[in-house]
């Protein structure tokens, strides 16, 4: 996630971080070629004059404008859906420390030694998060998840298909040995439950934002017309405005070709582009929320952007 102050307005058009400019620069240079070509032939090839009128691209291009909007706004709904998750999901860590540490018994003095159930609870929602994130991600969690769990838990569900569920249901079999042990009263159960079905809610709810794309076929049909109307406008616009024709294609290819692929950057939100959530980040957020509650003092610090950028 690029995360920058707004540039003055001499450095406006210089800045490069955090634009679309490179991953469409390939076809803003093939259409700017052929808009001088077609201004120096005079739309000429082979001998045959190509010429249209401004209208079909009048037609043609209010239409297009709308629906690459309407595309963005519903990548957009998308990343903005994820964000809300995500921060859903540090709301529910912050309140299961909370009410671990508030309405659960310990067996032994608070701190005593590892197995504290508490203790390991509110672990295990560090390993939650961090699963979480590499499941949407694809990624190995290893790493990030075996130092937060006992080994034997570890070697236990390393190897299952749905990290985050199987981290879930430990929490619950967790919660069950409270109510069976008397740690926790069984009017207050409820309300740890509904911590954890609330963060098993987050993950169902990113699933399918991940496993739901925009119709591939509405897609397609968007980038064929925006390539299309691109290539096709400097022939409409050769015999009004001449040798100003590369200038005004170019300005109108990279409105169409930057709105085309700004659309396809936020449309899967939880990768680890530029413009991706910084999902490493709020991981650590829940990391640091939940250590703080713990009582540990030596905490890891809050990740920062890296030349503007937020991981």
């Amino acid at each position: 996630m690029i995360v920058r102050d707004r540039p003055s307005a001499l450095r406006l058009f210089l800045t490069v971080r955090g634009s679309v400019l490179p991953a469409i620069w390939k076809s803003l240079a093939v259409t700017l070629l052929l808009a001088i070509a077609v201004s120096v032939t005079g739309g000429v090839v082979d001998g045959v004059k190509f010429s249209l009128t401004p209208l079909p691209f009048t037609l043609l291009g209010l239409p297009l404008a709308i629906f690459l909007g309407f595309r963005n706004n519903a990548a957009y709904d998308r990343y903005w859906e994820g964000r809300k998750q995500w921060g859903e999901l540090v709301l529910r860590s912050r309140a299961l420390a909370r009410q671990c540490l508030s309405l659960v018994d310990p067996a032994l003095p608070f701190g005593a030694e590892p197995g504290d159930v508490r203790t390991r609870m509110l672990r295990r929602s560090i390993a939650y998060a961090h699963a979480l994130r590499h499941r949407l991600r694809g990624s190995s969690a290893d790493a990030d998840v075996a130092p937060w769990l006992d080994a034997s838990e570890w070697e236990r569900v390393r190897d299952l298909p749905n990290l985050p569920h199987a981290l879930m249901l430990a929490m619950g079999a967790d919660l069950a040995l409270c109510l069976r042990e008397r740690r926790i009263e069984a009017c207050t159960a409820p309300a740890l439950d509904a911590s954890l079905n609330a963060m098993t809610g987050v993950a169902a709810a990113c699933e399918r934002i991940r496993g739901t794309p925009i119709p591939f076929s509405y897609t397609l049909l968007l980038h064929r017309t925006a390539y299309l109307y691109c290539f096709l406008l400097p022939f409409g616009l050769v015999d009004t405005i001449g040798y100003a024709t590369p200038l005004v294609t170019l300005i109108v290819a990279y409105t169409f070709f930057g709105l085309d692929a700004l659309g396809d950057e936020i449309e899967e939100p939880f990768g680890s582009s530029d413009h991706d959530l910084p999902l490493d980040a709020l991981c650590r957020t829940i990391e640091i929320d939940v250590r703080m509650a713990l009582g540990e003092r030596a905490l890891p610090p809050a990740l920062l952007p890296v030349d503007c950028r937020l991981s």
